[in-house]
């Protein structure tokens, strides 16, 4: 870390209703009259959970007593080079209140306009719509019926982020699978991403797109509507580059561990897993050789959360 980074610790305090709370800066400071997550400068040898409880203790006059991982965003400004460190508050004691004047307001996440925010915020707000999970679907689409019933029984059981992956599939039976998919994610609440070519599923009813590597290395531009929930598979820090300069919406990086769909793959592991993480400036998803139970050590090295196909899809 160098000398002139700034440290800022970033809290995404939740209430009951899932409004996320958010401050105004003042007009006279850098990035002035902007909406912000609440935060500040980390002291030296302050630790990351010590600090947000302090800066949210003098700011807002309550007292966290559980914080994890969101996410973590350098980003420089030209003047100055800034890394917040964003973590979710997960318990806290007292009402918020702007002890320093700060105006403060309770938003949703998908609410929230990212032209208000400073531009190192943005993603940040990416990363509070975000699931922590997302199924990438497996075994069957050459059987619709009996995959669409081990999709909503995935769906039913808490997955709200579905990659439709069937690339045995023609065009056709994709598209119709696709149609019928979508039913079943709309129906309890997920958010289905269709793994095609975007030429290919223009009037295809979705609400995004995944790209594979070789997509992605060829995209000049971001593909897909401008509403559409947009990612890509990266395996090295340039594929995390070129996603976010093509202003993707996150990006799954594997293969953490070893996997049995791609053997002879070498695995990350969650040291260069974290590295690689730490140079990003959108959501991470771990993906290869993992299941639920791998969820928080993924958050821990800088994970949004985790994609698994074996992990999430029902096989019973």
């Amino acid at each position: 870390m160098s000398s002139d980074l700034i440290h800022v610790m970033v809290g995404a305090i939740s209430d009951p209703a899932g409004r996320v709370l958010i401050t105004k800066r003042p007009d006279r400071v850098h990035q002035g009259g902007l909406w912000e997550f609440p935060g500040g400068k980390l002291e030296p040898g302050e630790s990351p959970e010590r600090g947000l409880a302090r800066e949210l203790e003098e700011e807002l006059g309550i007292k966290v007593h559980d914080s994890r991982p969101l996410i973590r965003i350098r980003h420089h400004y030209g003047d100055r080079h800034v890394l917040l460190d964003v973590r979710r508050v997960v318990s806290y004691a007292g009402v918020p209140a702007g002890l320093e004047g700060q105006p403060l307001a309770w938003q949703r996440p998908e609410t929230m306009d990212p032209a208000c925010f400073p531009a190192a915020d943005r993603p940040v707000i990416t990363a509070l719509r975000l699931p922590a999970c997302m199924l990438i679907t497996g075994l069957d689409p050459l059987d619709p019926e009996v995959f669409l019933a081990r999709l909503a029984r995935a769906v039913a059981r808490g997955i709200r982020l579905v990659q439709l992956r069937a690339h045995d599939l023609n065009q056709s039976a994709y598209r119709d699978l696709a149609r019928r998919a979508f039913v079943v994610c709309e129906r309890g609440g997920a958010a289905l991403l269709l793994n095609r070519h975007p030429e290919e599923i223009l009037e295809i009813p979705r609400h995004g797109l995944h790209l594979g590597g070789r997509a992605l290395a060829r995209l000049s531009e971001r593909p897909g509507r401008p509403d559409d929930l947009v990612g890509a598979s990266c395996h090295t820090a340039d594929d995390l580059m070129r996603a976010a300069r093509l202003g993707l919406n996150y990006a799954l990086l594997s293969p953490v561990q070893p996997t049995v769909s791609h053997p002879g793959a070498e695995p990350l592991g969650w040291r260069r897993f974290a590295e690689l993480v730490d140079t990003a400036t959108l959501p991470v998803y771990a993906l290869g050789g993992l299941t639920r139970a791998d969820l928080e050590v993924a958050r821990e090295h800088g994970a949004q959360g985790l994609a698994a196909i074996r992990g999430f899809w029902p096989i019973d």
